[in-house]
């Protein structure tokens, strides 16, 4: 993988209109959320406090994003009845909300129809994709951006057929 690809923060600040996250994976193993997420398993507690120290730089990020009128949207494709991961996810998201994303759950069956592309995405201003690849047991392995169009177009149109079968978040109920 190439070691000079932009942050998604770097690539949330040039954006001008708008910023789409498609997840489609049930478990993430990554690194950084795995203490929360144990203890969490462990206790049922959870940080949503959008200005704890753990939120506030995404928080700041998205809450500026949007401020400058970029439309900041996550779609996850979930598979029901949902993982522990899901339901951990799903249980933060009000963090997610609070910054300006809106965000929106897909139950998999109702993907079945849909071309999509084979790795999570950000998609920014409908030309710049930063892919995401994780392992098999949903550890980060690596990220790669291109501003093909061909892979903009199938992204952009990936998520917004996505967008338009999914359940707004504060409507969706875990299953």
């Amino acid at each position: 993988m190439p070691s000079n690809v932009p942050t998604i923060a770097e690539l949330l600040t040039q954006c001008q209109r708008s910023a789409v996250h498609l997840e489609m994976r049930d478990q993430y193993g990554v690194a950084a959320e795995a203490s929360e997420f144990r203890a969490w398993l462990d206790t049922g507690e959870l940080d949503v406090d959008p200005a704890s120290p753990g939120w506030e730089p995404w928080v700041s990020l998205v809450s500026e994003a949007t401020a400058r009128g970029v439309a900041v949207r996550r779609a996850r494709i979930v598979s029901e009845p949902v993982t522990d991961y899901i339901r951990w996810e799903h249980a933060s998201t009000s963090v997610n909300v609070a910054a300006g994303e809106q965000v929106r759950w897909l139950p998999r069956r109702s993907a079945s129809n849909l071309a999509l592309p084979g790795n999570d995405f950000w998609l920014f201003d409908d030309r710049i994709v930063r892919w995401g690849y994780f392992s098999g047991d949903g550890a980060l392995v690596g990220h790669e951006v291109t501003e093909d169009p061909t892979a903009a177009k199938l992204c952009t149109e990936a998520f917004a057929a996505v967008w338009d079968l999914a359940v707004p978040h504060g409507q969706y109920q875990i299953r």
